[in-house]
Order: structure tokens, then sequence, then C-alpha cells
């Protein structure tokens, strides 16, 4: 969740970490600060709020040929504020860390350093590292860092820098990710790629354990005890211009329009003579066909994909599902065997109750799929198999193109598993898989309706409360469209099967309260309509989303309806949660709102 980054190289170092952090900023944060070496010195600048105070504080300093780190933070120990900001230093005040993650026995080791007489001047646990450190150091910055971590149970990823050693960052990560990027003459780390796109394109995901020394002329890497070990770069395929808005007026409106594009990107590729074709994954048509039960463990929005994929998967495939909150499924001792299937979905591949529940996975012997869309990211290397989502770099918090191309990975996983256990015929195959071919290109259709969607937004945005409701895989829609609603406008907002209305829900329908409808699926849409009515009957303003083929059905009953692009049914889930996408995004604009970085979320949940 908190963003780090770190430069060792020739520029100055200021705008170097400035710049770093501001690519960083959609991981969420609530403070930030630098460390760096000015004349062998070191200098901490540290600021609550956002990263424009912290600029302010730095604005002319100039410090070249030099090394730094820098730190954006997301309060877990201790509120806001500048004391508890990173980095943190020792009482000497010539070693900085800065620290992304959780440290459990923070209150045990922080009882017997001040037994020892260390003062603490924050209530984070990250400030116990740093004191550690200093205890432990000797002749060799590494060894220190290495000792230091011994004692510490938890999840870090750690830059440290010291006056002793005026020319190294020393970096060391556990279930928190950290990159080191591989520049020439210059060299840096970073939470995430886009901090050092601008520097380098070859990069070291650093694994469990590992520890980088990063100079200007060089990485060095060594494992948990210090013996050296070689590094395989990789090379980032990314644009750079991902990484910006390009005109746009945020993230998350650029996003959202670029899924037609990142839809074709992931399916095209996978497709073969009109069939599905997954060599990547090395998953055989033998492979598949003994899969008897599947367990798809995911949190947030790749939680609300995953519902998808358990209706489509048990509708086509006939094999029973179970979809699992990550953070629910480790601690409920599950019962699963060598005999389980488990697919591992997440968008930054670090999300730590994910990373978690697949190792609990593996550990009982399941095979492990990852639907995931960074590569070389944590749930990307663990996983017996990957298969990338190929969304490109997801800058806006609030997930839109990832969502829909997770759906697009299930619905082929779905179609391949189908038809390797004989459950679909090669002719009902052949036109599913043409119908979600088809899918890019009605995306981009439907975002000709952002005009429509935006002027009922300024109509209805002073709303308190919004309710979803749909049946079936619009049920599973609606979720996540009450999940875009709420966690960047603000608005509360719930979905419910439309069926369970009746069941307590309506008392909460008074006169003028908006509800969102979605009636995309044919075998269910006259059951939805008369679930539209009971709440019209008691004052509701209805905003109904269907498809063109049930268009003239549904126009009684809808205050507002938006006419999606006709698809195959089964298909409707990744164009009908595009209208969802857009009207939470023009909530949220209207009631100038932070769109791309909504308070007290984050992008990649690396924390309990």
């Amino acid at each position: 969740m908190c963003g780090i980054v770190g430069y060792a190289g020739d520029k100055n170092v200021i705008p170097v970490l400035i710049g770093g952090l501001q690519k960083l900023e959609y991981r969420g944060y609530d403070s930030a600060g630098v460390a760096y070496l000015d004349g062998g010195k070191m200098n901490v600048i540290k600021e609550k709020g956002k990263l424009a105070g912290l600029e302010k504080l730095v604005k002319g300093k100039c410090a070249e040929h030099t090394i730094g780190i820098g730190h954006t933070r997301w309060a877990t120990h201790g509120e806001p504020s500048c004391a508890n900001a990173h980095p943190h230093i020792n009482m000497v005040g010539d070693l900085a860390i800065v620290h992304n993650g959780i440290i459990e026995n923070y209150l045990q080791l922080k009882e017997s350093l001040e037994r020892k007489g260390i003062r603490f001047v924050s209530q984070t646990d990250t400030e116990v590292i740093v004191h550690l450190i200093h205890y432990y150091l000797k002749d060799d910055l590494k060894e220190a860092v290495s000792t230091a971590i011994s004692k510490l149970k938890g999840s870090y990823a750690l830059g440290v820098i010291s006056e002793r050693f005026p020319d190294e960052i020393v970096a060391v990560r556990k279930d928190s990710p950290l990159v080191v990027g591989l520049g020439k003459g210059e060299n840096l780390i970073a939470s995430d790629i886009p901090a050092i796109l601008e520097y380098t394109r070859d990069v070291y995901f650093l694994n469990n354990g590992e520890i980088a020394v990063i100079k200007k002329d060089g990485v060095e890497l060594f494992d948990e005890v210090l013996n050296p070990i070689a590094c395989e770069p990789y090379t980032v395929e990314w644009d750079v211009s991902q990484a910006e808005k390009a005109g746009y007026p945020h993230f998350m409106i650029k996003e959202i329009e670029e899924q037609p594009r990142v839809l074709a990107d992931t399916l095209t590729p996978r497709l073969k003579d009109g069939e599905v074709c997954f060599d990547e994954v090395g998953l055989t048509d033998d492979a598949l066909k003994k899969i008897k039960k599947i367990t798809i463990i995911a949190c947030g929005t790749a939680y609300h994909a995953s519902y998808v994929g358990k209706y489509i998967i048990e509708r086509f495939a006939r094999v029973p599902v179970e979809v699992e909150i990550a953070s629910e499924f480790r601690y409920k001792n599950p019962i699963m065997n060598g005999d389980n299937f488990v697919i591992v979905v997440s968008q930054s591949g670090e999300t730590a109750d994910t990373i978690a529940a697949l190792r609990e996975a593996k550990k009982r012997g399941a095979y492990v799929m990852a639907i995931a869309n960074v590569v070389g990211s944590t749930v990307a290397r663990e996983a017996d198999s990957v298969l990338y989502t190929r969304a490109g770099m997801e800058i806006a918090v609030a997930s839109t193109k990832a969502y829909t191309t997770q759906l697009m990975c299930l619905y082929l996983f779905c179609l391949k598993l189908a038809y390797a256990k004989g459950k679909m015929a090669p002719e009902e195959y052949r036109a599913n898989v043409s119908g979600l071919a088809a899918i890019p290109d009605k995306v981009a259709d439907i975002l000709g309706q952002k005009d429509l969607l935006q002027k009922f937004a300024y109509e209805h945005f002073t709303e308190k409360s919004v309710f979803y409701i749909g049946r079936g895989l619009d049920y599973a829609l609606a979720m996540e469209g009450s999940l875009k609603l709420k966690e960047i406008s603000y608005i509360h907002s719930e979905a419910y099967a439309a069926g369970e209305l009746k069941h307590g829900t309506i008392a909460l329908i008074e006169e003028g309260t908006l509800v969102v409808a979605v009636l995309t699926q044919g075998d269910l849409i006259e059951k939805a309509l008369s679930n539209v009515k009971e709440v019209t009957a008691r004052g509701a303003v209805v905003l109904v989303i269907t498809q063109e083929k049930y268009k003239d059905m549904a126009k009684d009953v809808a205050d507002k309806l938006i006419a999606i692009p006709d698809a195959a049914d089964f298909a409707a889930t990744m164009t009908a949660i595009i209208p969802m996408q857009i009207f939470a995004y023009y909530m949220a604009v209207q009631k100038g709102c932070d769109v791309d970085k909504p308070r007290n979320l984050a992008k990649s949940v690396t924390v309990e």
C-alpha cells in the first residue's frame, strides 16, 4: 500500500524521488517524506497530507551525485502525522529507512530496545527497524540489515541509507513488493514499476528474503544468508505513456476508454482457428478433464469477477465452484487436497491476503492457476501457472479495465474447460468463442453513450443511498457496479439479488430512492422486471441497463434506460458493466471527489 522509491546516481536526487512518489500516488497515502545525503550529511523532510505539501518544502533544494529514498505512507500504526511519516531515523540521525508492510512483533521489540536506552518518537511499527539496524551496524550495512530482519515477524519492503555508507542503498523484501531498476550510471528501487519507467525498462523483482545493494554503478544481490546470487532482469514492455493521463482529466476515464483495446489484447492472442489456445498456461485437455472442483480466491473487484466466473463455469462446464474472499479463506481451515483446482485472481499480484491464500492452497496440495495483470508479481511467480490479463498499467485505484480483462480470462478458461470436458458441442463452442470476439467492438459502441450517463449523474449526484439489483449474472454485475459507486463517490450503495428485495430490503425503498436495475439475461428478465415494478410502486427512480433486444420490455419501468448493443447473454457482463463504471465516474466528478485516489483506499493492498 505504501509507496517506496530510492535512487543512486548523478542526477539531483530530490526531483527523482518526488517524481517517483507521484507515480505511486495511486497506491494511497496520507503523508510523504524523503531522506537523502547532501555533502555526506543526512537530510530528512516529511509532511502530512498530499505530495504537494512535501514539494513546497523541497523546492529549490539540490543534491547531485548522491543517494536518497522516498516514501508515501498509508497509516496503519499511528495517525497520519509528520512524526509518524517515513523516512524514520535512528537517534543519532545518520541512518534512515522507508518501509512498506506490518511488523507483527514490534511491541516486544520496542520494549526490548527501550530497555537499552533507545527513545522512540513515533507510534509506528517501522521505527523499531531503524533502531534495530543501528544496534547491529558495525562495518557492513547489508549485514546489519540482514541481522535486524531476522528478528522481525510480519511483512516488509525496506530501503535503507546511512551516512557511514554514502554510496549505497540496501533493500530487502518479505511479502511486500519491491522492484530494482537497472539503469546506466544510475540504479533505483521502487514499490512498483511506474516509479522507475522514466529511467529504465530493465528491472529485477526481489524475491522474499533477497537483499540488494544498490549503487550508482551497479547492483549486487544476495540471498537471505548473504550468499551472492545472479540477477535475471526483466524488460518492461509497457509504454511509458500508460502512466500518463494523455489529456484525460483522470486516469479512471482514460482506463475506461482503453477497454476495447485491452479486451482485444487479452482475447486475440488466445484464439487460434476459432478455438481457445492456452499454450502459455500449460494445461492440456487431459488435465482439464480431471478437474472436479474449483475454488476461486480473490478480494474486492477481483472477487466480483470471480463470482461471475462461478456462474459461467457451473453453467457451461458443470463443475462445482466455490468463491472465497481471500482474507476469510486463509483462516477457515479449508478442506482442500491435491484434487482441488484453485484460481487466484489479483490485478497487482501483490495482494497480501490473496498471496497468503495461494500459499495455503499450495501447502494443502492444490494446483493453483493465477489470473494477474502484473508480470513478475508475487502471485504470478508462486502460482503453478498464470494467465495474464494484459490490461496494461492501471493507475486509478478503482479498477475498471483490470476487471473486464479478468472477466475475459475467466470466460476463456470456462469455454476451454467446458469443451475439453465434453459439456459443450463443437458448434456451440465456436459460437460462444465468436461471441467473445465481438465484445471489444460492442464496448467501444457503449462508450459513445457517456453524455447520457453524465447528464443522469448530474441530476442525481446528491443521492445519499443507491441500490443496485439484478438476477443471476446481473446480480454479480450489480455487486461490482455498487462497489464502483461507493468507493469513488462515497455514496452509500448496496447490491441485492432482485428476488431478495421482498425479504427485508424493500423496506428501505421510499419516494425518490435511486435504484440501478441490470437486466441483460433473457431467461430471467420477466422475473427481474417484476422486481423493478416492486420498487417503482414505492416511488423509486430507476436507471435500467439492458440490451437492445430487451429494450421494449424494459422501457415502461425505467426513468432512464441505457440500451447496450446486443450480445450473447452469457457475455453481456463485459458490456453491461461499462455504463455502471461511467455512471460512478461522473457521480464522483460532480461531487468533486478525488476520482483516481479515493480517501482511505489503496491500489495494491499489501497488508492484512
